[in-house]
């Protein structure tokens, strides 16, 4: 009886397995559909790897792609393309959470732990209501975007041709995809600094995470109540780390750039392309230059770039904005000589940094074997390409970017089941992942050898 008892209490899944569950589906369900669904391709179906590819780099928001969307589908595929970005984007359990809303029911503590990304930070802040939030805010930001992109893009295609183009790459840009109606990306409107504007601003409103879209609209409605709200210390890290990786992204990409792929383009285009790249490294994936002509230097700096991603609870991957800046700040606080990591001033919890440096260290051990894999195996196919080729592919899949220099649809079968384990891995994320092998031990097992020190340096 009393085992029954427990059979039905104890949770079948934790959040942790819930949402890489949720992924996992939404891959497996979306390379199927490529496979049965009618009229979604202008020629001959995807085979079965590269339907799940496909499925794969849009469930997970990443970009890279073995076809050209634009010739290969038809607007029916495409629209299935969409979607599964849009349920990748804000995630599967999200849209869960707000069916059982919308039926008028409560959400539990399991679903509020799997829908809510930010529950450590996010205390203040009403969940039911951030769940709704979410929905909203993206729907709003992706709405303005269609409208925008479409009347800058309707004089040009025709009234009727413009709307497609406008409400698929507001969808892709604001949950930092990457897929383009166009062969080329958005290397066509290199001298279109509206159409690279409006993209520019829905990759970042993406990137920047759910409860600091919240914050950010609490902060603005307090003011005009006169009422008194604190931005929390995530949300102030996440704003100001965008900023400073954006600033310092766009000045060497310029320099390094403008006498090679921007050299044709005025001075103003220049710039305004060139910042284009600093904010489309961070997770986006749409270029508006050839990368495969691109320096190695710049392409350095936007493997670092890539690096990074988004912020926790946003559409983009990546290490993430937090823990970059986590680990800068603790190592600035170690040489003062300073114990605490303090920022804004808070001090950041040791867990944390803790969790950012372990983070940073499986992340480089996970990207290394993925260079490692992509370049063992595609030398020994023979595809074309230098160790920087795989690098930067590596780099984007792992972070969910989706800029390439040009191999993708090139990569042999076992460099394709890389770049799927890469991409999967990268979305759902590292410590989730661990965490939906592994159960959270109770206290009473948690045990401790005796201390010994060891020499570091």
């Amino acid at each position: 009886m009393n085992r029954r008892r427990q059979l039905r209490s104890g949770p079948l899944l934790t959040p942790p397995q819930l949402f890489v569950l949720s992924f996992a589906v939404l891959v497996l369900a979306g390379a199927t559909g490529l496979k049965i669904i009618p009229g979604i391709y202008t020629g001959q179906p995807l085979n079965w790897l590269d339907a799940l590819f496909m499925s794969t780099s849009a469930g997970c928001v990443t970009g890279l792609s073995v076809v050209d969307p634009a010739t290969v589908f038809t607007t029916a595929g495409q629209a299935f393309v969409l979607l599964l970005i849009q349920l990748g984007g804000l995630g599967m359990l999200t849209f869960t959470s707000l069916i059982i809303l919308a039926l008028g029911g409560r959400l539990s503590l399991r679903q509020e732990s799997v829908s809510i990304v930010a529950e450590d930070t996010s205390s203040h802040i009403d969940r039911r209501r951030l769940t709704l939030d979410i929905v909203r805010f993206t729907l709003a930001f992706e709405a303005a975007g269609t409208v925008a992109l479409y009347l800058i893009w309707a004089p040009e295609m025709g009234w009727s041709d413009a709307l497609w183009p406008a409400i698929f790459h507001s969808v892709s840009a604001f949950c930092n995809a990457g897929f383009s109606t166009f062969s080329d990306s958005l290397i066509g409107f290199q001298e279109s600094p509206l159409t690279l504007l409006v993209i520019m601003l829905l990759i970042v409103a993406g990137g920047l995470g759910f409860l600091t879209h919240e914050e950010c609209y609490l902060t603005v409605i307090s003011k005009f109540r006169r009422q008194a709200f604190r931005m929390s210390l995530q949300s102030r890290v996440v704003l100001m780390t965008t900023i400073l990786l954006v600033v310092s992204g766009w000045a060497p990409l310029a320099m390094l750039e403008w006498d090679n792929t921007l050299r044709h383009l005025p001075p103003a285009h220049r710039l305004t392309n060139s910042l284009f790249m600093s904010v489309t490294s961070r997770t986006a994936g749409f270029n508006s230059i050839d990368y495969g002509r691109a320096t190695d230097s710049s392409n350095l700096v936007t493997i670092l770039l890539m690096t990074v991603g988004g912020s926790p609870g946003s559409t983009a991957g990546g290490l993430k904005t937090t823990t970059f800046a986590l680990i800068g700040i603790l190592a600035w606080s170690r040489l003062r000589g300073l114990e605490a990591t303090n920022c804004f001033g808070r001090s950041v919890p040791e867990d944390t940094t803790s969790r950012a440096v372990g983070l940073f260290v499986i992340s480089s051990a996970v990207l290394a074997a993925g260079v490692f894999g992509l370049t063992t195996t595609e030398m020994s196919s023979g595809v074309p390409g230098s160790l920087i080729h795989r690098m930067f592919e590596a780099v984007s899949a792992f972070n969910t970017v989706g800029l390439s220099m040009g191999i993708t649809s090139s990569l042999s079968p076992p460099g394709r089941c890389i770049t799927i384990i890469l991409m999967f891995f990268g979305r759902v994320g590292l410590l989730t992942l661990a965490a939906s092998l592994t159960r959270r031990r109770t206290p009473e097992h948690v045990f401790r050898y005796a201390y010994e020190d060891v020499v570091v340096g």
